[in-house]
C-alpha cells in the first residue's frame, strides 16, 4: 500500500478503478439503469464537479496559502516556489478552469438549459434558470480571467516569459489581484449554481 500512496499516478489509477467498481456495484446491484439522458447528465456532472475541485481548490490554495506566505520565505528558498512549484499548480489551474466550463456548457445542453441559463432565465421565468446562469457567467468570467490575464501576468512574473523587472512586478501584482477577483467571485458562483441545484 505504501508504494502505492508514494507515486500519484499509481493513486489516481487506484482512485479511478475504486470508482469504477463502485459504479459497477450501483449498477448492478441494484438492478441497472439505462444508459440514457438521464447517465449522461449524472457523468458530466461529476466530471464537472471534479474538475471543478481542481480549479478552485488551486484558487484558493494561491490566495489562502502562496501568496499570503511568499513574503515569509526567504529570498534564497523563493526560486523553488517560482520555478517548480508555481509553474505546475497554473498548468492544473488553467486546465481545470477550462475543463470545468467545458464540461458545465455540456451537462447544461444535455438538461436542455443552457440558452435559458445564458440569457439568466429572462423570459422564461424561472429562478432555477436564473439562478444558474447566474453561476454560469462567473464561472466563464472567471476562466477568461485564469487564460487572458492571470496566466499571462503569471508567465512574466516567475520569468517564464523574458520582461523588465518593472514590467515583472506590474505583472506580479495584476496576476493577483485578477486571482483575488476571482477568489471575490468564487462564493456567489458557487452559491448560485448550488441554490440552482437544490432551491428550486
Amino acid at each position: 500500500m505504501t508504494s502505492i500512496l508514494q507515486s500519484l499516478s499509481k493513486t489516481i489509477h487506484i482512485s479511478l478503478f475504486l470508482s469504477i467498481l463502485l459504479f459497477l456495484g450501483l449498477y448492478f446491484g441494484n438492478g441497472g439503469f439505462d444508459f440514457d439522458l438521464l447517465f449522461w447528465s449524472w457523468l458530466f456532472r461529476y466530471i464537472h464537479v471534479v474538475v471543478a475541485i481542481m480549479w478552485i481548490g488551486l484558487l484558493w490554495y494561491f490566495n489562502f496559502v502562496q501568496i499570503p506566505n511568499m513574503p515569509k520565505i526567504p529570498d534564497e528558498q523563493k526560486p523553488a516556489i517560482g520555478k517548480v512549484i508555481a509553474p505546475s499548480a497554473l498548468f492544473w489551474f488553467r486546465w481545470a478552469a477550462l475543463l470545468t466550463v467545458i464540461s458545465g456548457l455540456i451537462l447544461a445542453y444535455i438538461n436542455g438549459y443552457v440558452h435559458q441559463a445564458m440569457t439568466l432565465g429572462i423570459g422564461s421565468g424561472g429562478g432555477r434558470d436564473t439562478a444558474i446562469g447566474i453561476g454560469m457567467w462567473l464561472g466563464l468570467i472567471m476562466a477568461f480571467n485564469v487564460w487572458f490575464v492571470i496566466w499571462p501576468n503569471q508567465k512574466r512574473a516567475l520569468g517564464i516569459v523574458d520582461c523588465d523587472p518593472e514590467l515583472k512586478a506590474k505583472s506580479a501584482k495584476k496576476a493577483m489581484l485578477f486571482s483575488r477577483t476571482n477568489t471575490l467571485l468564487s462564493l456567489p458562483m458557487l452559491l448560485s449554481m448550488v441554490a440552482a441545484q437544490n432551491l428550486y
